[in-house]
């Protein structure tokens, strides 16, 4: 929508009223990695808007002439009309039809650009993106929005924020979560297993016994923590959800084994393992 309608537009309303005009504001998305957003980025794009008219620089006018005083309302920007209200008639001001409130005509007007002083083209926008934003979050970029007509104040550029999924890690706030499904033998044995991370895989070492469902935690390995202005102030971390595949399908020779070990002591959990089970899940 038009931004600069009604009083906002009135710069120094106190002199006469004459009207600067407003650009509007324009929005793009920007869709960024996680490893983007953990670094912060600068991204260049192609923005159609309306830029001042390079024929005319802006003014409007074919001769370069600034605009003659407005005949109708005798370059105020502003007329009063009569209307009729429940108190009688009274006088209302409103923006001069005519001049669209400049308070000045131009009578021989730009051809590129029909006397508007914008004309429709690309720019590219260099836009530099803090690190740690988050989808959803608008950053707005000052006077890099469409022009105004006979330059006038451009309006803002917003740039809105999408995030792509990451095909390993999840993202929880400053915290990024990865779903590590282990092996039966590497859960009971322990060993070195590889996890993903923004900066590329790291080896970590898995404990003896490890139990589906702990939560292994690397510090510092999550995204910037930021506040409102963008200044950072912490780093969140790399959570790992332990899961153990139990395999559904096994040949004979497989079986056998299992069923072997079936028998063996300390497979099947003893009256304090249950218990300490029990204690965790509902404790």
């Amino acid at each position: 929508g038009s931004m600069g309608g009604g009083f906002s537009s009135f710069f120094g309303g106190g002199g006469g009223g004459r009207r600067v005009r407003r650009g509007t504001d324009l929005r793009v998305k920007v869709r960024l990695t996680l490893e983007e957003i953990s670094t912060g980025v600068e991204k260049k794009i192609k923005v159609r808007k309306l830029v001042s008219c390079p024929q005319c620089s802006g003014t409007g006018s074919a001769d370069g002439r600034e605009g003659d005083t407005c005949p109708t309302c005798h370059g105020s920007g502003r007329v009063v009309r009569a209307q009729r209200s429940m108190f009688g008639m009274m006088q209302v001001q409103e923006e001069c039809p005519t001049c669209h409130g400049e308070g000045k005509v131009i009578r021989n007007k730009c051809t590129h650009c029909q006397g508007e002083g914008v004309v429709r083209d690309e720019e590219i926008v260099t836009i530099k993106i803090p690190a740690g934003v988050a989808g959803g979050m608008q950053i707005p970029i000052q006077g890099k929005g469409n022009a105004a007509p006979h330059g006038g104040v451009p309006g803002d550029l917003l740039v809105l924020v999408e995030e792509e999924e990451h095909p390993n890690l999840v993202r929880e706030g400053a915290d990024l979560v990865y779903n590590l499904l282990l092996d039966m033998p590497t859960a009971i044995l322990g060993g070195q297993v590889k996890i993903p991370t923004l900066t590329g895989d790291v080896k970590i070492t898995i404990t003896p016994g490890t139990q589906p469902g702990k939560v292994l935690r690397m510090r510092g390995k999550g995204l910037p923590e930021i506040d409102q202005y963008a200044r950072q102030y912490g780093t969140g971390d790399l959570l790992i959800n332990v899961g153990v595949y139990i395999p559904e399908h096994l040949n004979r020779e497989e079986k056998e084994l299992i069923e072997k070990l079936k028998d063996s002591d300390n497979i099947a959990p003893g009256a304090s393992d249950k218990k300490n089970f029990f204690k965790n899940l509902f404790g």
